[in-house]
């Protein structure tokens, strides 16, 4: 059993490196682990977490007042905030995920040769899979539960603020695995603050983590980029852009824009710069500027956009930099979608970008010119997300460019093998 405090480096490094080969042993179990075993473990962490919800909240409301005493803003209160409905809500993702097809052997492509061999590419799980995480409870199940699906060993580090919630919800994926008879250290979950944990996971565990997703803010992300000596799905920061072009409804553009900044507006997908094209700035900028002063959000316009609605604060070149993660919009008036694009790839964090209009060609332009992982026309930001895609969860939003981009669900936790079947073939 590994400890739960550990004091020292020394003892730190040797914690990790006890998870890394316990997650190594759990990993190849798992890569034969058949697909009624894995979804039987979900289903019983499920049902876990709703028994142990009573704990989990009482676990949460101790990380809920450490975090207020100690000044968190309030989107990291509401990304930390757990409910009767949020774990729920957890709850039915794990169902979810175990309803997925199971990616692990499957044939990908096959074809055959003039000699006769017969070659098939086939879906093999990574490995082991570390996530560095902050402040998101729910993100210890759907991280587990998505490696696990997809055959993978999960080393869980999430962030201090949350490591009741964190430790009481691992401890129901500890339980449905039990459950199921499959490995405990399947997923696990580092069970101190330090930061030289992370230094060390960051290290590979001696060649034991195959992959490691980062999920959290800027100086988090640019550290495990700046660290790693292992392949990373990076996910930098969501400044989300919705264009509203010269086309588009002013209705269905009050609705989407609305939706896209204040549904929840600490979540990666919240929309953070609006751009409008000048000419319906007439028509449709202040409608829209109304409706979100109206539910709280603080306007941040350039010098056009307050000759159109004077309550706008003077908005200055950071702004458009800035993940606000909170209710503040940047707002511009621009000469038509080349600029808009142009201003998009210029601050964009190519993670989630859209368009609203009419007009095919404009949206057409938009998809084809802007170089983001996930591009939404007529609809909010905010469905940049793997459950809404279909995919039951996800780890995060990969915004680079390699193997896995946008949602990393269960075929991005994936990678593939060629099987080469023959009858006695020799190579001349």
């Amino acid at each position: 059993m590994l400890q739960e405090a550990v004091a020292g480096e020394a003892d730190i490094e040797e914690l990790m490196l006890e998870m890394g080969a316990n997650a190594r042993a759990a990993a190849r179990k798992l890569a034969t682990a058949p697909t009624a075993a894995k979804n039987a473990a979900l289903k019983a962490m499920a049902e876990s977490l709703r028994v142990r919800t009573p704990e989990i909240l009482s676990a949460n409301a101790q990380d809920i007042a450490a975090m207020k005493a100690n000044g968190q803003t309030s989107a990291y209160l509401d990304r930390g905030t757990l409910s009767v409905e949020r774990i729920e809500a957890i709850a039915a993702s794990l169902e979810a995920i175990a309803e997925l097809d199971d990616p692990v052997g499957k044939v990908v492509d096959s074809w055959d040769r003039p000699n006769g061999l017969k070659i098939e590419r086939v879906r093999t799980p990574l490995g082991v899979i570390g996530i560095i995480y902050e402040s998101r409870p729910n993100v210890t199940a759907d991280a587990g539960a998505l490696c696990l699906k997809a055959g993978n060993a999960a080393i869980l580090r999430g962030g201090s603020d949350t490591i009741r919630s964190n430790m009481a919800i691992h401890a129901s994926l500890v339980e449905g695995l039990k459950a199921a008879g499959l490995p405990e250290t399947a997923i696990q979950f580092v069970p101190v603050t330090d930061r030289a944990a992370v230094g060390e996971l960051l290290k590979g565990l001696s060649g034991q983590v195959d992959v490691i997703v980062p999920r959290g803010g800027r100086s988090l992300v640019e550290r495990v980029q700046t660290e790693a000596r292992v392949p990373v799905f990076a996910h930098l920061e969501g400044i989300c852009h919705l264009f509203v072009d010269r086309s588009a409804d002013v209705g269905m553009a009050v609705d989407v824009v609305t939706n896209a900044k204040m549904r929840r507006t600490g979540i990666c997908g919240a929309l953070e710069t609006l751009l409008v094209d000048r000419a319906v700035a007439d028509t449709h900028l202040v409608p829209i500027l109304r409706a979100l002063e109206q539910k709280g959000c603080e306007i941040r316009g350039e010098e056009k956009v307050k000759t159109y609605f004077p309550d706008a604060k003077p908005a200055e070149e950071k702004d458009w930099h800035s993940e606000y993660l909170d209710a503040i919009l940047s707002v511009k008036i621009v000469d038509g979608i080349d600029e808009a694009i142009d201003h998009i790839e210029t601050y964009g964090s190519h993670h989630t970008d859209g368009i609203i209009a009419e007009d095919p060609a404009a949206v057409e332009k938009f998809f084809n010119e802007v170089d983001s992982a996930i591009l939404v026309h007529n609809a909010s930001t905010q469905f940049a997300d793997g459950g809404e895609f279909g995919m039951g969860a996800e780890i995060g939003i990969a915004t680079g460019r390699m193997h896995a981009r946008g949602p990393v669900g269960l075929e991005q936790l994936t990678s593939f093998k060629y099987q080469v079947r023959g009858s006695g073939q020799t190579r001349p």
